[in-house]
């Protein structure tokens, strides 16, 4: 073994030794048996034959800083699409997204098979308003092919000075040819929680991600609603679109709708990585009605609260099947100023379902129908509009038919809008007359 291989070895084993100290600290001793076990030096002294033919033979000049963080990066990403390497800036940028205020285009992204995936695009931001879809796969982003990328990487491109432009060529499914979507970065700020009344006595409350004060905001939320309304007889909870976020934010959207009883638990091989969350007393709605809307771009946090009151019997759960993102990922500060993203435990509901790769089944299944308004529809003669018709002999007078044609300005109805948000209200609606003739 020559000096520049010996000395490479050193340093690799050297990092092993530093990244299992690193693990100790954060409690992880019951490993203790299996960090002691002998190192695969014959394993590393491949590594160390590769790494040195990269350094004398690639055809572009690498640092050994470089190679060794592209070793590291791939251990990682070779595990499951969401551990990483954070390097000083990636570390950094994770940290700015937290924040609740970024630039960019914003989507939630993960990588399948090489590619980019969009989870969801985030509510009011330029990815959604340019028509970008949950399940886009991003083959290209401008001139640069997106695979053989790390999502750091992809994301280090999105990412620019706001009012810059991006092309992003994207894969669908249903589509004949790629798609070239053109988006305007922006600073992306996201509002958490926002809400509006659909009818007299039912509200509409949006989550579209789950951050540190979502549950305070969700209270706020209700208790407006209830002040328009002069109560609430039924709730929507869209979590449609929605990618997940802070896990103690779930756990408290799911308390503010269940009195008692096991909210969510998380299993590992470590002691620390289970855990179990258990609601309060006290319920928003008061035992009113509520509907959870979900769809394909509902991941992890908000997959925990549908999986909550789904086992709980607190929530009809409407739409199509969630992500299916049921892992927890920690993040671990390395003494270099850079981190790792490492997945280290599991959620279940609370009947012990595991969300990973399966997400939660709606309890009704709506697909999000466009229904098309006829503009030229030939309108129906009813009894009222012949002439000389009876009166219906009620004592009430009969209203006159409006028959203006101005319909510029005119709202289109919700069914035209969001199909399921219309279920969903519909669905409300005859929960409470049920509920009001059982009570007779």
């Amino acid at each position: 073994m020559n000096t520049f291989t010996r000395n490479t070895l050193i340093l690799f084993v050297g990092l092993v030794l530093g990244v299992s100290i690193s693990l100790g600290r954060i409690g992880l001793a019951e490993r203790a048996e299996a960090e002691l076990s002998p190192l695969p030096l014959a394993d590393l002294r491949v590594f160390t034959e590769v790494f040195e033919k990269i350094k004398n033979d690639y055809v572009e000049t690498r640092t050994d800083k470089d190679l060794i963080e592209y070793a590291i990066g791939g251990m990682l990403s070779s595990l499951d699409p969401h551990s990483a390497f954070l390097n000083e800036e990636a570390f950094t940028e994770l940290q700015v997204g937290t924040s609740g205020q970024f630039g960019g285009l914003g989507i939630e992204i993960s990588m399948e098979d090489g590619f980019v995936k969009v989870v969801t695009p985030i509510d009011d931001t330029p990815a959604q308003r340019a028509g970008m879809k949950a399940g886009d796969l991003i083959i290209r982003l401008d001139d640069k092919t997106v695979k053989g990328m790390s999502l750091s990487d992809a994301v280090k491109v999105m990412r620019g000075e706001p009012g810059s432009d991006i092309e992003l060529t994207v894969v669908r499914e249903g589509a004949d040819k790629p798609l070239k979507i053109t988006i305007t970065r922006a600073i992306i700020k996201v509002t958490s929680v926002k809400s509006r009344s659909l009818e007299k006595g039912y509200g509409y409350v949006r989550i579209t991600q789950f951050q540190s004060r979502t549950g305070d905001n969700l209270a706020e939320a209700i208790s407006k609603l209830k002040d328009e309304n002069d109560g609430l007889k039924g709730l929507v909870l869209d979590l449609r679109n929605n990618p997940g976020g802070v896990l103690n934010a779930a756990v408290s959207v799911s308390d503010a709708f269940i009195d008692k009883g096991l909210i969510v638990y998380t299993e590992g091989r470590t002691n620390d990585s289970d855990n179990k969350f258990h609601a309060t007393s006290g319920d928003l709605l008061k035992g009113a009605p509520l509907i959870v809307l979900v769809n394909g771009g509902s991941a992890s946090a908000s997959e925990i609260v549908a999986g909550a009151l789904q086992d709980h019997q607190r929530a009809v759960i409407l739409g199509t099947q969630s992500f299916g993102k049921g892992s927890v990922q920690t993040i671990l500060p390395m003494n270099n100023g850079t981190a790792i993203k490492i997945t280290t435990a599991r959620y279940f509901t609370p009947n012990g379902r595991s969300i990973q790769a399966e997400g939660i089944v709606p309890d009704i299944k709506v697909e999000p129908l466009k229904i098309a308004h006829t503009e030229k529809q030939l309108e129906r003669i009813k009894e009222a509009d012949l002439s000389g018709h009876l009166s219906n002999g009620n004592g009430r007078k009969e209203k006159k038919k409006s028959r203006s044609k101005d319909k510029e300005n005119k709202e289109l109805p919700l069914s035209e809008k969001d199909f399921q948000l219309y279920e969903a209200l519909n669905l409300l609606k005859g929960m409470n007359l049920l509920h009001a003739r059982m009570a007779r």
